[in-house]
């Protein structure tokens, strides 16, 4: 690992400021689970690391009924799979964030670094994609609202500009009562062992009755980017759900993926298992039992 000097803002706008005037000289580093990974490498040599640790604005986890949650880019993912606040108000988030990477990823890395790096194979972008989440950007120039959809760009790339950081996350409410949407986020992997997901898959709908409305179907970690699967939505919208639909929701998705291929599995091995899950992640989100799948679906 090269010689770097480690600097330490106490302001986004301070923060901002180095960034600009270092340029691709310098990186930014929140938990560096990634960061220290690569520079271990030598797959980035930076001359400057800024470090947003100080930076208390950056941290807390907030809720309002109106406004939703409020995650700071520095919050860890282990705070929130632990957050009683996010278990009562979005449990399909906390339980992303119980099985996401490994303890010592949930503990170091945290949820505004996540989306910043734009791992294809990591798990909080899909299920934050299917909430409605929205990206707050800011700069010592101000800051700049994204959906989550328009922040992931590709690759390992986002629409952040030279001098912006991600300084929290917005989570819009599932709602009450009746009107209270409901979500399951599921993930294939490999093998028992490995902690990337091959596969992800999340939904959030309103479920009251049966009947599925609203919904937001992403499909994860075979896709350059997350992707929502509107065809799919469309589909769903009104219906009462069968495992025969459930299946047909799942053959719509696999036709309209494009999946991408390489040494951990073939875009057609892909194509198959999110067919898989997001027939399994619809039947879970609105109770059908597993043991008529077979039967059903004959």
């Amino acid at each position: 690992m090269h010689d770097f000097d480690f600097l330490e803002p106490t302001s986004v706008a301070e923060a901002s400021r180095l960034l600009a005037e270092l340029g691709e000289d310098c990186r930014v580093i929140a938990g560096g689970t990634a960061l220290m990974l690569g520079m271990r490498q030598r797959m980035l040599a930076p001359t400057h690391l800024v470090s947003l640790a100080g930076i208390d604005a950056l941290r807390g986890l907030d809720f309002d009924p109106v406004r939703g949650l409020r995650i700071g880019a520095l919050v860890r993912h282990a705070e929130l799979a632990a957050s009683p606040l996010v278990s009562h108000h979005y449990p399909v988030l906390a339980g992303m964030a119980q099985r996401m990477a490994n303890p010592q990823v949930r503990n170091q890395g945290t949820v505004g670094g996540n989306l910043c790096y734009a791992d294809p194979s990591t798990d909080p972008p899909g299920c934050l994609m299917a909430l409605g989440a929205q990206i707050v950007l800011a700069s010592a120039r101000g800051e700049r609202l994204l959906d989550i959809e328009d922040f992931l760009v590709d690759y390992y790339a986002t629409a952040l500009e030279g001098d912006e950081i991600v300084s929290e996350i917005r989570v819009p409410p599932m709602g009450q009562g009746d009107d209270r949407r409901s979500g399951v986020y599921t993930r294939f992997l490999r093998t028992a062992a490995e902690h990337r997901p091959l596969a992800s898959v999340a939904l959030v709908a309103h479920t009251a009755g049966g009947i599925c409305r609203d919904a937001r179907l992403v499909v994860g970690a075979s896709t350059p980017i997350p992707v929502r699967q509107r065809r799919a939505e469309g589909f769903l919208e009104g219906r009462a759900l069968t495992w025969a639909l459930a299946a047909e929701a799942g053959d719509i998705v696999a036709a309209d993926i494009t999946p991408v291929s390489d040494l951990r599995g073939s875009a057609d091995f892909r194509r198959e298992m999110v067919r898989v899950n997001v027939r399994r992640t619809v039947a879970e989100l609105f109770g059908l039992d597993l043991a008529l799948e077979q039967g059903e679906l004959a």
